[in-house]
């Protein structure tokens, strides 16, 4: 796959303009198909987990975003193309043409994705309960693993109704993978799945 000249630089800028601080835990990076699920408080955050995944693993790996957001003026258009986001129409979700069956498809045998289940971005940093995308996508491609990540201090490089970010350090950490078990519902799945990222946050 051919990427944009821009993804280089974007990758550079962004630990530029964040520093993050990347840590493994009981994980590695691999570019075999995984969903890196993450807490959201920021527009940046998808791009700061591509820029913290080694180059191998950010060509194969595609975040999920916003259609109504990301395609809002040339500059983020631009942007999505150089991360080969996936972009999303919540205006016009189709039960025929769910995001979920949108995913597995783009994906085919190659790519990974990044998500983010609370939906929306939370204000206050407190972690959102889960939507059940993640449960779905799991359900109809258990082979993929399921990588938690938990980002802090990303309210405050960017905040809310800023547009230029703020340089600070801020930490992203990658758990342990985990799947969707046997008979699971889906409330306990997503419980579980929302507690692997808030784990990591003290780690």
């Amino acid at each position: 796959m051919d990427l944009n000249l821009t993804a280089p630089v974007l990758a550079v800028v962004a630990k530029l303009i964040a520093g993050p601080s990347v840590r493994w835990i009981d994980s590695q990076p691999d570019t075999c198909q995984r969903v890196y699920f993450s807490n959201h408080t920021s527009h940046l955050d998808s791009i700061i987990i591509w820029a913290s995944l080694p180059k191998h693993v950010r060509k194969v790996t595609r975040p999920v975003a916003a259609k109504d957001y990301w395609e809002r003026g040339w500059f983020r258009r631009h942007l999505a193309r150089s991360l080969n986001a996936l972009l999303i129409d919540r205006l016009k979700v189709k039960v025929h043409q769910s995001p979920v069956d949108m995913m597995i498809r783009e994906i085919g045998n190659e790519h990974s994705l990044i998500v983010f289940p609370e939906g929306t971005r939370s204000l206050d940093g407190v972690v959102k309960p889960f939507k059940s995308g993640i449960y779905y996508l799991n359900k109809k491609r258990p082979d993929l693993e399921l990588i938690p990540v938990y980002m802090d201090n990303m309210n405050r490089i960017l905040p809310s109704g800023e547009f230029l970010p703020v340089p600070l350090l801020s930490r992203v950490t990658f758990g342990p993978p985990i799947w969707l078990e046997q008979g699971e519902s889906k409330p306990d799945f997503l419980k579980r799945a929302r507690e692997a990222v808030l784990r990591l946050k003290d780690l």
